[in-house]
């Protein structure tokens, strides 16, 4: 979705505060559902009519670009970065790559090689055109979920940025990913806040007598495919499904596969509210309640 100009969240005009839309939610707020393509479809089909990706490649290209969208830049990637830690001649598997947004910071690095999977043709295509006069980048379009040449325990490190919650069989990818790495290897994985940050069951509200802005959340515990409409507004039926799961279940994903959580970190929103009567408490609930979540992972 096209970056709004941020402004408060404005609950009034009859609703109760709990009626209200959540303005940040993924769907609806300042970032999409993802930040790279979830694997092939599931077998036997999927929610109405997803497609996959592919469907939706070119609007999604355009809504993350070349350096990522405003919570690329300013939380996803530096966080990133900063766990990941990729070391000059280090090769590094970048996990349901999208259009490659994390690569040019790899190149930074000075790192030996990148291995980039992602199950979208077209969002390799476009990857491909990014980079196509640099050989230290090799794009590989593969299920993240399924066995395959890149899972050969060559790599140094790993990321999967903003694709966690698009995969359909976690644990199956959370096997890959350990199949690719050396015995020490890192692995990142950043991730929506499975218990803030959950599409249609998850929003703002405002306490007028405390001033303050809560999170109202009405589903937890029970994982839930979730169909998303990737640009609304804009007519059209296409939908790609996030996959909520508790975050015990995340972590002991990872964890049976062979990748020791060492590192969890919760990441919350750099922006600020506009002056106002409500600023205070809105700025106050965005320091309390994270949007992302990141874990660092060793190989076993």
């Amino acid at each position: 979705m096209p970056q709004p100009p941020r402004k408060r969240p404005n609950f009034q005009g009859g609703k109760k505060p709990w009626e209200a839309k959540d303005s940040r939610g993924p769907g609806k707020g300042p970032f999409p559902p993802r930040s790279g393509p979830k694997p092939a479809a599931r077998k036997g089909g999927g929610h109405g009519q997803e497609q996959g990706w592919d469907q939706v490649a070119g609007w999604y290209d355009k809504l993350v670009g070349d350096k990522g969208s405003d919570y690329h830049r300013n939380v996803i990637l530096p966080a990133a970065l900063r766990l990941l830690a990729p070391g000059a001649g280090e090769k590094v598997l970048d996990l349901c790559c999208g259009q490659g947004v994390l690569v040019p910071l790899l190149l930074e690095a000075k790192v030996a090689g990148v291995t980039a999977v992602d199950a979208s043709p077209r969002l390799i295509e476009s990857a491909k055109r990014r980079f196509e006069n640099e050989k230290r980048v090799n794009f590989l379009v593969a299920d993240a979920c399924a066995p395959g040449p890149w899972a050969d325990g060559s790599h140094d490190a790993a990321a999967c940025i903003m694709a966690v919650h698009d995969v359909p069989d976690l644990p199956a990818m959370a096997k890959q990913t350990a199949a690719a790495l050396k015995p020490g290897g890192r692995f990142v994985a950043i991730f929506m806040h499975p218990c803030f940050r959950i599409p249609q069951q998850s929003h703002w509200g405002w306490d007028e007598g405390r001033k303050l802005q809560f999170r109202r959340v009405d589903r937890y515990a029970v994982p839930q495919e979730i169909p998303i409409v990737t640009h609304p507004g804009q007519g059209g039926g296409d939908t790609t499904t996030f996959y909520h799961r508790p975050v015990g279940q995340v972590l002991t994903a990872f964890g049976q596969a062979g990748l020791g959580v060492t590192v969890c970190e919760e990441l919350f929103s750099h922006r600020r509210s506009q002056p106002g009567p409500r600023a205070k408490g809105e700025n106050r609930a965005v320091q309390e309640f994270p949007v992302f979540m990141a874990i660092l992972c060793e190989k076993k």
